[in-house]
C-alpha cells in the first residue's frame, strides 16, 4: 500500500519510547482527534511497530499502514473510527 499520498491531521513523534507507552500517548491523542481523522505515529521500537497497529485495530481504529522510513523508525497511520 503506497501511503505516502495519504494525508495525517496529527503527528506523534515517540521515538524513544517503549511499550506501552507507545499505544497510551497514541491512544491519548487520538481521542483528542474527529472521527475520520488520521494519526502519524513515529516509533523506534520496532515492538512498537508490531504492537501499537494491533492494539489499536483491537480499539476499533483503522490502521492504514505500517511503513519503516528509517533504519531505525516505523510510521503508524491510524485513522479514527470511533
Amino acid at each position: 500500500m503506497e501511503t505516502k499520498a495519504i494525508k495525517h491531521d496529527r503527528e506523534l513523534d515517540i521515538r524513544g519510547d517503549i511499550c506501552p507507552f507507545t499505544f497510551v500517548k497514541s491512544k491519548l491523542a487520538l481521542e483528542q482527534m474527529e472521527v475520520g481523522q488520521v494519526l502519524r505515529v513515529i516509533v523506534d521500537y520496532k515492538p512498537s511497530a508490531e504492537s501499537v497497529p494491533k492494539s489499536m485495530k483491537e480499539e476499533g481504529q483503522e490502521v492504514l499502514g505500517v511503513n519503516q522510513i528509517s533504519e531505525n523508525s516505523w510510521e503508524i497511520l491510524i485513522r479514527k473510527v470511533r
